[in-house]
Formats: C-alpha cells, sequence, structure tokens
C-alpha cells in the first residue's frame, strides 16, 4: 500500500466521523428552534447545494480535486465548531448554507481525485471499496460515540467532529498526487435544464423523474428529519421507555440506533445485485414505495411501530437509490451521462423544499409523528396518481 493510498483510507475515515448525525435535531430544537425553523435550515442547505454547484465547480477547476476537497473540508469543520456555538436561528441559518458550500467542493471531486491522481482505472474499484469498509466501520462506531457524547452535552459531538474533519484537512494536505489533475466541466444551469428537458422527453424516464426523484426521495428525506424526535416522543412511556432506557437514555439509544441503520443500509446495498434478480426493478419500484408509506403511516397508528420503521425505511431507500441509479443510467447514453444524473440530483434537492416546509409547519401544529404519517399518505397518493397518469418503469424486468 502507497502512502498516499494509506492517506486516502485516513481521509476517509475522519469524513465517516459524523458524531453529531444521531442527536442533531434534538440539539436545534434544545437550542429553542421550532419544528418550521429546522425545516428552513435544510431547506437553505438543499437550495444553496443547487446554487454552489456551479461556482464550486469552477473554483475546484482553478485549484484542483484535492485543494478543492481540502477546503470544502476546512469549510466544514469550522461550520460544526460554529454550530456548538450558536444557539440563534439567523446563525444556523448562515452556519447551514456555509455547510452546505462546502460539501459543494467536496461534491465529484472525491472519486475524481482518487481515479485519475491516486490509483488511476486498474486499482480503483479495489481502493474506493476499501474504503467505503473503512468508512462504514468507523462511521457505526461514530454513531455510538456520538449518542454517548450527547448524553454528556448536545453539542459536544459536533465540537468532537469538528476537530476530527479538521484532521482530515491536514491529511489532504500532506498527500502527494501521482498524477495531474486533468479539467473538468461543471455542470451549468443550462446544461442541467437541458438534461431534465431530454429525459421528461424521453417516455421511459417522463413518470419515473416525478415517481422517484420527486415524491420518493422528498418523503424518505423527511424522515431523516423527524426521526429523532418522533423517537423522543414515542419514548416518554411505556415499552418505548423501557427500551430506550436499556442504552441508558434517549441520545446514547440514539447513538446504536443509528449505527444499525447504518447496518441495515449496507447490507441492503451490498446485496442489491442479488435483490434485482430476485425481485426485479419494475417489482421492486411498483411495491416499495407503497411499503414506505404504510411503516409511516403505521408508526403514527402504533407509536412503538416507529422503532423498526425507521430502520426499514432508511434501509429500501439506500436500496432503492441505487437501483434508480441503475434504471437512469440503463436508459441514457454515455455522453452527458454524468449531467443527466446530476441534474436528476438538482431537481430532487429542489422538489423536496415544500415537503420539508409542509411537514415543519405541520410538526409544530401537530407533531412530527403525524407530520410523517401525512409524508405518507402524499406518497401513496402521489405514487397512484403517477401510475395512473403513466408507468413509471415500463420496460424493465
Amino acid at each position: 500500500m502507497s502512502p498516499a493510498v494509506f492517506r486516502y483510507y485516513l481521509y476517509k475515515a475522519t469524513r465517516a466521523v459524523e458524531l453529531y448525525r444521531p442527536i442533531m435535531y434534538l440539539y436545534f430544537l434544545s437550542v429553542g428552534l421550532s419544528f418550521t425553523q429546522i425545516a428552513i435550515l435544510e431547506a437553505a442547505y438543499n437550495l444553496t447545494t443547487v446554487v454552489a454547484e456551479v461556482p464550486t465547480g469552477y473554483v475546484g477547476d482553478l485549484i484542483g480535486r484535492r485543494l478543492s476537497l481540502v477546503v470544502g473540508t476546512a469549510i466544514i469543520a469550522g461550520t460544526l465548531a460554529g454550530i456548538a456555538f450558536s444557539t440563534t436561528f439567523p446563525a444556523l441559518l448562515a452556519l447551514y448554507v456555509l455547510w452546505s458550500v462546502g460539501y459543494a467542493f467536496r461534491s465529484g471531486s472525491e472519486d475524481a481525485w482518487l481515479y485519475d491522481s491516486l490509483v488511476g482505472d486498474r486499482e480503483f474499484a479495489t481502493v474506493r471499496g476499501r474504503g467505503e469498509s473503512v468508512a462504514l466501520a468507523v462511521g457505526v462506531s461514530g454513531a455510538v460515540a456520538g449518542g454517548w457524547l450527547a448524553g454528556i452535552d448536545l453539542s459536544l459531538p459536533f465540537l468532537v467532529a469538528a476537530g476530527v474533519t479538521a484532521v482530515g484537512a491536514l491529511v489532504l494536505l500532506t498527500v502527494d498526487d501521482a498524477g495531474g489533475t486533468p479539467e473538468f466541466d461543471p455542470l451549468t444551469p443550462r446544461a442541467a435544464l437541458e438534461a431534465v428537458r431530454a429525459a421528461v422527453r424521453d417516455p421511459r424516464l417522463r413518470s419515473f423523474l416525478p415517481y422517484y426523484y420527486v415524491l420518493f426521495s422528498a418523503v424518505t428525506y423527511l424522515v431523516f428529519i423527524f426521526l429523532q424526535p418522533r423517537i423522543e416522543a414515542v419514548a416518554v412511556d411505556g415499552a418505548g421507555a423501557a427500551l430506550v432506557g436499556v442504552a441508558g437514555g434517549v441520545e446514547p439509544f440514539l447513538g446504536w440506533y443509528y449505527a444499525g441503520i447504518s447496518l441495515v443500509g449496507a447490507l441492503l446495498t451490498g446485496r442489491a445485485g442479488w435483490l434485482r434478480d430476485r425481485v426485479g426493478l419494475r417489482a421492486w419500484f411498483l411495491t416499495t414505495p407503497f411499503v414506505v408509506a404504510a411503516l409511516l403511516v403505521g408508526q403514527w397508528a402504533v407509536p412503538l411501530v416507529a422503532f423498526p420503521a425507521f430502520v426499514l425505511v432508511r434501509g429500501l431507500s439506500e436500496a432503492t437509490s441505487v437501483f434508480a441509479a441503475n434504471y437512469v443510467n440503463d436508459r441514457i447514453a454515455s455522453l452527458g451521462r454524468a449531467t443527466t444524473l446530476s441534474a436528476m440530483a438538482m431537481v430532487s434537492g429542489v422538489t423536496v423544499v415544500p415537503f420539508q416546509l409542509a411537514s415543519g409547519t405541520l410538526s409544530d401544529r401537530f407533531s412530527p409523528g403525524v407530520a410523517l404519517a401525512a409524508a405518507g399518505v402524499t406518497l401513496a397518493v402521489g405514487s397512484l396518481a403517477v401510475l395512473a397518469w403513466r408507468d413509471p418503469v415500463p420496460d424493465s424486468a
């Protein structure tokens, strides 16, 4: 193993230490934010990601992919530290925008840097696969550690994650690239619009775009936002309280819970090929939205269902994202493939915003459980409407 590859693995490990993930929304609630304000933070993040994609791409083209990763990682480290000391909505909103810019600098740079400057074609799959294994192992243990730290103070996971992320930036600075940094063309708004238009004109993708990239992606994203307060609410009394009590409190329990979510997601995505062969893409896409909808309604009707439901929804979401990329890749030309996929992701990032804002309002008026149940109903009704209009997967086994 070359020193550069070892440092790549070390960087992947530091990137995976997202100690704050299991408790971040509980932290925002603890400093006085409403669910609507949290939804606005997430909406601002998504919109900034879309807007920042082009300028950060151009900057990355000028300074090179490794330095683009350094800049993005340094911004993220500073943002996490700032969040730990922020207690007002305006400050957190500004930091969320900055956070999104940091991730935009990382977008697309990591794989391209690994392929073009570190290992090349022959070793790429092996090195990247091992890097993902390292990230998974560190991420699972990091979730547990984050829950434990949050049990002491909800701001601690952000502070420790900021320090570890800063180490990642320093690691990147020590890497000597084996090759140059080829030029690349960032996705422009015009190219994105043309890619979306081409997808809409294609009868095989026309209804798949709203079916998956709008409805399914938006609703499953909401689970990521409202999972923590929903679990906290279910854990107030009865069997829920007893289950959470075994872990020593809500925060430590959420650490273990997120570790379980990661493992289930890794299991389903790791077996994606097997699932495709056994179930088929058509059967998967025609049933999964309704399974997710039933689980989201079920967690409201029977609160204890929330514990297994969110694990299953996140796992199904991860696997479905793999199948969606597979389905679209099979139906677009290699020329412009990256542009089309990036454009689809941008569409998803914009169209999720109304879902976020509506769910935040519902959560404030009623509860996160009601908001997620409403999202489940929306997913079921919307999916049925798309199916009545046009088959979203007409030519897939």
